[in-house]
């Protein structure tokens, strides 16, 4: 893949991630940010201080603030996963380009956010010691980057094992060794459980499912979108053909 062609898919990468940022952005305000609310009226009833003024408004918080970080992070997120896309292209199997975006983003939602998350689930404020904030950060992260490392290496398995065990039988394999290995890292890295008992638990599942589901919209949305865009790239139409029998030279009688 020459590099003209990597810069198109790099810049329609960065606008298929804009515009499921737009779509990810709605979700986030409209299931997220309720629960958000909810659980800062918690933390406000149940304090025993309270911590000054605030220097951003929760309005602020709310609109600005997170329409500005969705879309930047949609923006970002496209390009990083258009290289990933521009790597993969030809090496996950005999699929066209739209089928390899939206199989790359189903594989970047399990592997990014899907695993990491049933480890390290998401909390809204309120819940988590802030004394195991930087703790829970670097695991989380570590889990990521164990996730896609385990992803790549079950893709590389996978492919050396299709000539001797067949695609299906190859894919079975790969895939038991993903959930193995996961589940290794799940059983060996801790665990922490700062939830206090009086939370809500229905608010915490209501937030934690909102939160999947802004992701899996961000993912779903860039596959489709960049699909489309990446096809037209890489399998441009060609160009209408002249209607040659009407143009035809005459043949003399």
């Amino acid at each position: 893949m020459n590099s003209a062609t990597v810069r198109t898919l790099l810049v329609r990468g960065m606008l298929a991630g804009l515009a499921a940022g737009l779509l990810a952005l709605l979700v986030a305000y409209f299931l997220g940010e309720p629960r958000v609310d909810a659980a800062i009226a918690f933390e406000e009833a149940h304090a025993h201080e309270h911590g000054g003024e605030e220097i951003v408004s929760r309005t602020m918080q709310s609109t600005a603030g997170l329409s500005t970080g969705v879309l930047v992070y949609g923006v970002a997120f496209g390009g990083i996963a258009a290289l990933a896309y521009c790597v993969a292209l030809g090496r996950i199997g005999a699929f066209g380009p739209r089928a390899s975006a939206l199989l790359l983003a189903a594989a970047g939602l399990v592997a990014v956010y899907v695993v990491p998350f049933l480890k390290y689930p998401a909390n809204p404020p309120a819940v988590g010691d802030p004394d195991t904030l930087d703790q829970r950060t670097a695991l989380y992260f570590l889990m990521v980057v164990l996730s896609v490392l385990l992803a790549v290496a079950t893709v590389i398995l996978g492919r050396r094992l299709a000539p001797r065990l067949g695609h299906w039988n190859a894919t079975l394999a790969a895939g038991a060794f993903f959930v193995l290995a996961v589940g290794l890292a799940y059983a060996f890295l801790p665990a922490y459980d700062n939830v206090p008992s009086e939370f809500p638990a229905t608010l915490l599942w209501q937030f934690r499912l909102a939160a999947l589901a802004v992701q899996a919209t961000l993912w779903t949305a860039f596959g489709l979108i960049f699909g489309a865009l990446a096809e037209r790239a890489l399998a441009p139409r060609p160009a209408a053909q002249e209607p040659t029998a009407a143009r035809a030279t005459p043949v003399p009688h």
